[in-house]
Order: C-alpha cells, then sequence, then structure tokens
C-alpha cells in the first residue's frame, strides 16, 4: 500500500468511524478495487458495490462495469456513495455528480481536487498524468475550480457538510506543497 493510499484509508477511516455501521456502499469509479477492499477493514460498512466503467488486469475486486452514463442503480440504493480521485476523470464531472447523489439516500464522501487558478491546473494535470498514465486511465483536467462541486452540493442541494479537511495531507516532502490542492469532504443528504 503506498503511504498516499494510506493517508487516505486513514482520513475516511476517521470520517466514518463516528458514523457507527453505515449499510450498502457505492464505490464509484472503484479502480483496481483498493478502497472497496481495503475500507470495509477499517470501518463498519455493509456490502460495497465497485462500479467503473472498465475493469483493470489487476483488480482486487470485481467491478460492475457500466457505459459511463446513467449509473445502473435506482434512487437512494446506498447509504454511502463515494468517489475517490474520480470525479476528475469523467467526461462531465457534474453528470458525474449529480448521479452520485441520486444513488445515495443519506452519505456523500468525496476525496478530490480543487484548483483556483492556471497554476493549480498545470500542477494537477502534471500529477494526474505521472499518476494516471501508466494504467491507461485518461486525464480530460476538469478538476473542481473555486469549490464548484462543494456549492452545488451544498447550497443548491442542501447536504450538510459533517466532515471536511482542506488541504488533505496526502504527501510529504516536495510533494507535500500539493496539498492545498486535495480535499475529503462528508456530506449527509438533506432530511436523512
Amino acid at each position: 500500500m503506498s503511504k498516499y493510499r494510506t493517508r487516505i484509508i486513514n482520513e475516511l477511516t476517521s470520517a466514518l468511524t463516528p458514523l457507527g455501521p453505515i449499510g450498502a456502499t457505492l464505490d464509484f469509479g472503484s479502480g483496481d478495487g483498493f478502497f472497496a477492499d481495503q475500507l470495509p477493514r477499517q470501518v463498519s460498512l455493509g456490502s460495497v458495490t465497485p462500479v467503473d466503467v472498465v475493469e483493470r488486469t489487476h483488480s482486487l475486486v470485481k467491478p460492475i462495469i457500466y457505459a459511463g452514463d446513467r449509473l445502473p442503480f435506482t434512487d437512494g440504493q446506498f447509504e454511502l456513495a463515494y468517489a475517490i480521485d474520480v470525479l476528475h476523470h469523467c467526461p462531465d464531472p457534474m453528470s458525474a455528480l449529480v448521479d452520485l447523489t441520486r444513488c445515495t439516500s443519506r452519505y456523500l464522501l468525496i476525496k478530490d481536487h480543487n484548483q483556483n487558478g492556471p497554476i493549480g491546473q498545470f500542477v494537477l494535470s502534471v500529477l494526474d498524468e505521472i499518476g494516471n498514465r501508466r494504467f491507461g486511465i485518461p486525464s480530460p483536467y476538469l478538476y473542481q475550480h473555486n469549490w464548484a462541486w462543494v456549492d452545488w452540493l451544498e447550497q443548491s442541494q442542501g447536504f450538510k457538510r459533517i466532515h471536511f479537511v482542506h488541504p488533505m495531507p496526502c504527501h510529504t516532502g516536495l510533494l507535500g506543497l500539493t496539498n492545498r490542492l486535495q480535499f475529503v469532504g462528508l456530506w449527509e443528504r438533506p432530511g436523512a
């Protein structure tokens, strides 16, 4: 397990543990299945359903494959839906976020990036290429800008922020300078 992933797992555990047992969980953009495999070992989660647009050759869990448009789940099917470093890889991150919120009845957890200008955009683009090109994952560089996703969740949809870390200390050393571009947020659906 990389130090980057260890730090993320530790933060997700810190965010989710106080909630107690959580029911059915959706792992959106599960990639190699690392979080779908590891998170239930740290937190009391019901069944975790991984979903992605492709299956990686060496996946820890087998995802449900879908076309990348509407998720193949009913409204509110999961108590928790999460996306770890995934939304910015979607062709339309806001549409993906809308669909992700449709699938959760209670909690939404996002670990991703936010940039406020061309320097942040450039830095994230370089990091994305370094981290993803070897796996064949496209990087369309569609990062959240000026907290647009967060504002939409909280102001337009009424989701209540219950845990938020920014900057998220994903990296150390020289790469630690990029932590201000990283965040983890956990929200609860209104009326849940």
